[in-house]
């Protein structure tokens, strides 16, 4: 079986290569804190690494999932990084193929995708979709963009991460999919957010507005996962209002690039940057509905 190295275990990072160890492949994990990686000591079939380099020297493929562009070009450019290894001589030990599942520019992930191309080696831009409850049970949705012979020989790993994988074409078709794709995500969280407020504020019940949206035109996964948790007051991260605010930021930099109007887009990310500005950054994206307390004085879920 493949061996495969996994770099970067965060929130989505650890549950992702723990579904791969639970599906058998051998790993070899890297993580900068190497208190991210205690998890992985006793198990069967995994090795730490000490650097990007010594993970991807001694595997097939190289998977990684990181926070943003800059820790994306530390890992593949970096001292002792991916490109070290891939630039090295043929009995050296190098990757065939390395996924990207970050959320990051698309012009970053196609200018690594010619860095390693150079090298004889494959790069796939597969950035996900959900969140960490997704990535524990393994039904992530994966965007893909790069060659598609290497998607296909990665679909086994898709399938051991996730329910689906989606080839979009050609290097950074999927990093292109998932802003579009997040844009979308934050614009129905602030519609609910906004919908919810103006239920509790009217004296009606969000609750039962949520049930009312599970039967309708309204409903959408945003309800679903994130209504019990603003009515609950969980703002536990699942995914951080910070990240989707860096989501948005490279979304409006695509859309600008494009000549695309994108006034929506434009008006969540002001509500994202507020709620960071607020001090809730490090909170689920659903806290973004303390912004609309905040502006009406009603606090969501609270019975009269």
């Amino acid at each position: 079986m493949m061996k495969i190295a996994f770099i970067g275990l965060g929130t989505m990072g650890k549950p992702m290569a723990l579904n791969l160890h639970k599906a058998g492949f051998p790993l070899i994990v890297y993580n900068r804190s190497r208190e991210r990686a205690k998890d992985f000591e006793a198990l069967d079939a995994v090795q730490l690494a000490s650097s990007p380099a010594e993970a991807a020297s001694q595997a097939e493929i190289v998977i990684t999932m990181l926070t943003d562009d800059a820790a994306v070009e530390q890992v593949y450019l970096g001292e002792q990084g991916l490109l070290s290894v891939c630039r090295g001589s043929a009995d050296t030990g190098k990757p065939r193929i390395v996924v990207d599942c970050s959320t990051i520019y698309p012009v970053t992930s196609q200018k690594l995708a010619e860095q390693l191309a150079s090298c004889g080696v494959t790069m796939l831009d597969a950035p996900v979709t959900g969140s960490e409850p997704q990535a524990i049970d393994g039904v992530l949705t994966f965007i893909v963009g790069g060659e598609r012979e290497a998607y296909e020989a990665c679909v086994p790993l898709f399938d051991a991460m996730g329910k689906k994988a989606v080839y979009m074409g050609a290097s950074g078709a999927g990093a292109n999919a998932k802003l579009a794709n997040n844009m979308l995500v934050a614009a129905n969280l602030a519609a609910l957010a906004e919908s919810l407020t103006m239920v509790q504020k009217s004296g009606g019940d969000p609750k039962l507005f949520l049930e009312v949206l599970a039967g309708g035109g309204g409903r959408s996964g945003m309800a679903e996962m994130k209504g019990p948790k603003i009515l609950e007051r969980d703002f536990s991260a699942q995914f951080m209002t910070q990240l989707m605010f860096k989501d948005l930021k490279l979304a409006g930099r695509l859309a600008e690039s494009l000549q695309v109007p994108v006034p929506m887009q434009a008006s969540v990310q002001q509500i994202f940057q507020i709620a960071c500005n607020s001090g809730w950054g490090a909170e689920d994206m659903s806290a973004i509905a303390k912004c609309y307390e905040a502006w009406t004085g009603a606090t969501l879920g609270e019975r009269k």
